[in-house]
């Protein structure tokens, strides 16, 4: 059949309806083949299962050939849509008449639109409610007719022209006869109204004040001009009397400075909050608002100022008073994100941050709007400025707080965001990128158990991007490797380990990141690559030294000093700043700044891998090899400057070796007693006397003037032509 070329549709038709036999054949065949592989996978996957973790991470991949092309921050899926609220809850605009119902705002719809799943449906159902709002509002406008026509032949009483005011039912009503009388009635009620108004002066204080609340809803209800007075009436009443209405009143007003300048939300009632005449007006609101609203909600649901369990709110969840307060709280809340979100200025968005901090845990009764509140507090944390610490304040509060519901989403969101902003790495950028990573550090602190899960699948991701770049040394896997958000994510979890491995039994993740850094130095053992080779063995000594296990960086620090690229004695060409770079330009290895660069890098970190280990009982035997290479390179360079340099290393690793020798001599108990060996020199290692300690205090001191310098140099002279693409 093969020969007869592919069947033509009537044939086709033909044979599915009589010839069953050969379609049957073709299914059993096809299973056949299914079920052997599966087969074989399932015995790959179970000789998998059987092996060590670090044994599965170093190993030959067994999730495929294209693993490794996955992104970095692709591991961790998360649902990133908000889940819609209860249609039930007021989240919008609060009703001022008890006798009307709540209005409900659509914001939760926007926000699962973002969600390529839902927003299909989204769309759907926001056109099938738009219609059903339509022909409701005809329905409301008919009924509404037929009241005031009714009442218009029984003599229309004064409180519906008070209630509806002219400009609303001419609105309505299009009947011209009909308008010009109320026209004419309206005119007369609120004549005799302020007859009345100034024959009861004599009532207490109270009714005034009350009168002065419904007149301000009034003048709200009509859309007039929210002046300075009616914002200090209302707070007046709701900080002395703590008034229920009033505070209704000024969080719809807060509700509209929140949304003061961005396009209408298509709901009735936003249009009738939006007269803020002046920025004096706009700001008594939002200060009044942002600086009491949690004193306020604590005061009236009677929580303490100290509480901040999550517990407390879903204990009030079944209680009458808190579903009542409940649109109260929910329409601060959606207006104070929905400020942050639209708000550029960052004076506000710092005191909006830590005034919403104070309310966390009334997030606990709506999760949807915790999620996004995490969302824009991470967006603010990852781009830099002065909004990084206090919004990185309140996502570790949150995951404190929530901790078994919203660690894990705080987690994934820091870690993508950590990943997003390494991606191209500039100098100014440097320290706000450091900040990053000891403040997710500081995250996954809080919960080392399950930060350890998602660090051992970063690394075992890492592990085999290496792997698939030393096994096929291909173009892309290689420039993958060699990416600032390769070497940062390593970085990351170096600082994750570092500050947590005496605490916590982390030698799993301890020991595949070795091997990985280990994999990534011989990878790129060019002198090109010089950056990135410091930037290992500055991650192998601080592993060594959290950890106090024995890692030796000696024979790759000792590589560092044979890059001799330059010529001895030539140009000392420009100032060498190589800190924003993983690959260095050709013309940089010419110069003889590189190679003092080299070998002085080379003395710091040999400095610093000798120190931990100068008081130890086998320091002469771990010296031997470097003191051999060390003279050697002594005695060929011609630079005097750098033979100074390392004559000064060398005689203080021979006064140490011969320190450690003359107290090792002395000793009586046998290399099998581990615990006298741990005990060697300790009460000289806390006194810190010992000649190569000074030693190396002095390299550390002249280290950090040499950085110190290098950054005003940097921040002195332009950036050369090859900056716009340091990577590989």
């Amino acid at each position: 059949t093969s020969n007869m070329g592919k069947l033509g549709k009537k044939a086709r038709k033909f044979a599915k309806k009589n010839l069953q036999s050969v379609y049957r054949r073709q299914r059993k065949t096809k299973a056949m083949f299914k079920k052997r592989s599966s087969s074989k996978d399932e015995k790959d996957n179970a000789e998998t299962q059987t092996m060590n973790p670090v044994e599965v991470s170093i190993g030959r991949s067994t999730d495929g050939e294209h693993t490794w092309q996955t992104s970095l921050d692709a591991i961790f899926a998360e649902d990133d849509s908000d889940v819609a609220a209860d249609a039930s809850d007021s989240d919008g605009f609060l009703s001022e008449d008890s006798s009307t119902p709540l209005v409900a705002e659509s914001d939760s719809d926007k926000y699962l639109e973002d969600s390529s799943g839902f927003s299909t449906v989204l769309t759907q159902n926001k056109e099938v409610q738009d219609e059903l709002a339509v022909q409701k509002k005809k329905l409301d406008r008919t009924t509404f007719l037929l009241e005031i026509r009714d009442s218009q032949v029984h003599n229309l009483s004064g409180s519906i022209a008070i209630a509806m005011p002219y400009r609303i039912v001419s609105f309505l009503v299009e009947d011209p006869e009909f308008c010009k009388f109320l026209k004419s009635y309206s005119k007369s009620v609120e004549k005799s109204r302020n007859e009345m108004q100034y024959s009861d002066e004599d009532e207490t204080s109270n009714d005034i004040g009350v009168d002065l609340l419904v007149e301000d809803a009034a003048a709200v209800n009509r859309g007039k001009v929210l002046t300075s007075s009616i914002i200090d009436s209302w707070c007046k009443l709701v900080t002395e009397e703590h008034s229920e209405p009033a505070l209704i009143n000024l969080l719809n007003a807060y509700r509209a400075a929140c949304r003061y300048g961005s396009e209408s939300t298509g709901l009735p009632d936003t249009g009738s909050c939006r007269g803020i005449p002046d920025s004096e007006t706009f700001c008594n609101i939002l200060m009044f608002v942002l600086r009491e609203a949690d004193n306020m909600f604590r005061s009236l649901l009677k929580i303490p100022s100290s509480n901040c369990k999550k517990e407390t709110i879903l204990e009030l969840k079944s209680t009458s008073k808190w579903k009542f307060f409940k649109p109260l709280v929910k329409s601060y809340l959606r207006s104070t994100l929905y400020l942050l979100n639209q708000v550029t200025n960052s004076e506000i968005l710092a005191f909006t941050l830590n005034q919403l901090r104070a309310s966390i845990i009334f997030f606990a009764a709506f999760p949807s709007l915790l999620r996004r509140f995490v969302k824009i507090t991470v967006h603010l944390w990852a781009g830099g400025g002065p909004l990084s610490s206090p919004s990185f304040l309140i996502i570790r509060d949150v995951a404190s707080v929530f901790s078994s519901t919203s660690f894990d989403s705080c987690l994934i969101k820091t870690y993508k965001a950590y990943i997003s902003r390494c991606e191209v790495l500039e100098i100014a950028n440097i320290r706000h990128i450091e900040f990053l990573r000891n403040s997710f550090v500081e995250l996954c602190s809080l919960d080392v158990e399950k930060s350890f899960s998602k660090a051992f699948l970063s690394i075992q991701q890492l592990l085999k991007m290496l792997q698939h770049g030393l096994r096929t040394k291909a173009e892309e896997a290689v420039k993958k490797t060699c990416s600032w958000q390769y070497v940062n994510c390593i970085d990351l979890w170096v600082m994750f380990i570092s500050a947590n491995a005496r605490s916590y039994d982390l030698q799993t993740l301890l020991y595949m990141t070795i091997q990985l850094i280990n994999g990534v130095a011989y990878l790129f053992p060019g002198p090109r690559y010089f950056p990135l080779k410091v930037k290992c063995i500055q991650w192998l000594n601080r592993l060594s030294s959290s950890s106090g296990i024995f890692i030796p960086v000696a024979s790759l620090v000792l590589d560092l000093m044979e890059y001799k690229n330059g010529k001895e004695g030539g140009n000392s060409g420009n100032p060498f700043h190589a800190t924003s770079y993983l690959k260095l330009p050709k013309h940089w290895l010419k110069s003889q700044k590189f190679q003092e660069e080299c070998v002085i890098s080379a003395m710091e970190l040999l400095s610093v891998h000798f120190a931990q280990w100068s008081y130890h009982i086998s320091f002469p035997e771990l010296a031997t090899i470097a003191l051999i290479r060390l003279r050697k390179f002594y005695e060929t360079t011609t630079i005097e400057g750098l033979r100074r340099v390392v004559k000064r290393l060398i005689d203080q690793v021979e006064q140490n070796v011969e320190f450690v020798q003359k107290k090792r001599d002395e000793v009586a108990f046998s290399p099998k007693d581990h615990q006298a060996v741990d005990s060697f020199l300790q009460l000289e290692k806390g006194s810190l006397n010992s000649p190569f300690t000074q030693y190396y205090k002095s390299v550390m001191e002249k280290a950090a003037l040499r950085n110190l310098q290098k950054n005003e140099q940097r921040c002195n002279l332009p950036e050369p032509v090859f900056m716009i693409s340091p990577l590989c």
